[in-house]
């Protein structure tokens, strides 16, 4: 069902093409503000599906696809832009490629297994999207802090490998 949270969550995933257009276009402060609705729909779509009751199976699949879409195709882009280090983009596309794959492979061998985000995930989400911002944020907006971005790409590469454990950890553990 196409409610209000899914259309927000479909509005966020037609924003990707367009943020990454400026940012290969090097209009890094436009690719900032965008990347910031982009990340707030986020948080709207959740709010209005949990606060009226308007959470659908779609959604529930749609959201976190939304946020991978956005996610690997900032960090894909950034990549080729240099922006940011090729072994984080690497190393993050690759945990989505095991969790997309472990899904894949669950569903041909026909086992139910039941993948839920954990606090590590969870974490790894939010440090991801904030090292998008501040790279964004950085480049777009002039501003210095170098070393910030620095200690956030080590705890976004620390936060990548745990949560792909942990998601390994569940599969193998339901599969046993």
């Amino acid at each position: 069902m196409l409610n209000i949270p899914n259309s927000i969550t479909l509005l966020r995933m037609f924003l990707v093409p367009v943020i990454v257009w400026l940012i290969l276009g090097e209009q890094m402060f436009a690719a900032f503000v965008v990347f910031v609705i982009a990340g707030l729909s986020d948080a709207l779509d959740g709010l209005i599906a949990k606060q009226f009751d308007l959470v659908t199976p779609l959604g529930t699949y749609l959201d976190p696809l939304a946020d991978k879409i956005l996610l690997v195709s900032i960090y894909v882009t950034l990549g080729v832009q240099a922006d940011l280090p090729s072994w984080l983009v690497i190393l993050v596309v690759s945990r989505d490629f095991l969790i997309i794959g472990g899904i894949l492979l669950t569903f041909l061998m026909e086992l139910s297994v039941n993948i839920a985000p954990t606090k590590v995930s969870k974490l790894n989400t939010f440090l991801q999207i904030s090292l998008a911002a501040l790279v964004l944020g950085y480049r777009g907006l002039d501003i210095g802090y170098e070393p910030l971005i620095t200690g956030v790409i080590y705890a976004v590469a620390l936060t990548t490998v745990l949560s792909g454990l942990s998601y390994i950890l569940q599969w193998s553990r339901q599969n046993s």
